[in-house]
C-alpha cells in the first residue's frame, strides 16, 4: 500500500470515528436529559411517568453503545460514562421509592464504575424523597429509605480499591455518607418533635 493510499484509508477510518464520537455524544446528552425528567417524576410520585422515562433511557442508552462499539477508542475513553451513571441514579431511585429490588449492573447494561458511582448518587438523591415523605409524616417509610441508603454506603465503601479503577468512587462515598449524616440528623429531630406532639394530644383533656 502506498503513503497515498495509507493517507486515505486512515483519514477515512479517522472520519468515521469522529462521527461516531459526535452521534455517542448526541445520544449521550439526550439520555441525561431524559434521566433528569425520569428523577424529576420520581420526587413527584408520578411513578408510571418515570417508568416511562426510564424505558425510553434505556433505548437511548443502547443506541448510543450502538454508536461506539466499533470504536474501542471511544467506547472506552469515557464519553458515555456521565449518562451511563445518570441511567443508574434514575433506575436505582425508582426502585428505591418503589420498594423493588435494586437493577443490577447486568440489568442496566453499564460497566462497574459507572454502576457504582450512579448508585451513590442514586442513594445521595434520594435524601429528598425521604425529607418529603418526612415533611408528609410518613416518617416509617423514610426510615425505611434511610436504611436503604445505609446499606448501599455499607456495601459502596468495601470496594477499596485505586480511584483509577473505581472511577473516584472514594469521594462519591465521602459525599453520600455526609448526606446520610444530614438526613439521619433532620430524621432524628422529626421523630422527637413527633413524640412530643403525640404526649401533648395524649395530656389534653
Amino acid at each position: 500500500m502506498s503513503w497515498e493510499q495509507s493517507v486515505a484509508r486512515l483519514k477515512s477510518e479517522m472520519e468515521a470515528k469522529h462521527a461516531a464520537r459526535e452521534e455517542a455524544l448526541k445520544a449521550s446528552r439526550s439520555l441525561i436529559q431524559t434521566c433528569s425528567k425520569c428523577i424529576k417524576n420520581v420526587h413527584r410520585h408520578s411513578f408510571a411517568q418515570a417508568a416511562n422515562l426510564l424505558a425510553e433511557a434505556r433505548a437511548q442508552a443502547a443506541e448510543a453503545r450502538k454508536q461506539v462499539t466499533q470504536h474501542p477508542e471511544i467506547e472506552y475513553a469515557g464519553y458515555l460514562q456521565d449518562a451511563e451513571k445518570e441511567l443508574v441514579e434514575a433506575a436505582g431511585c425508582l426502585a428505591l421509592a418503589l420498594g423493588e429490588p435494586l437493577p443490577s449492573y447486568e440489568d442496566l447494561n453499564v460497566n462497574a464504575t459507572s454502576y457504582l458511582n450512579g448508585m451513590g448518587e442514586c442513594a445521595s438523591e434520594m435524601r429528598r424523597f425521604v425529607l418529603d415523605q418526612m415533611r408528609s409524616g410518613n416518617l416509617d417509610e423514610a426510615e425505611r429509605l434511610l436504611g436503604q441508603m445505609d446499606a448501599i454506603y455499607d456495601d459502596l465503601t468495601t470496594f477499596d480499591f485505586p480511584d483509577g479503577l473505581t472511577g473516584g468512587l472514594r469521594r462519591t462515598c465521602d459525599a453520600l455518607r455526609a448526606v446520610i449524616e444530614r438526613t439521619r440528623s433532620d430524621l432524628t429531630l422529626t421523630k422527637i418533635q413527633q413524640n412530643l406532639i403525640d404526649e401533648l394530644k395524649r395530656a389534653q383533656p
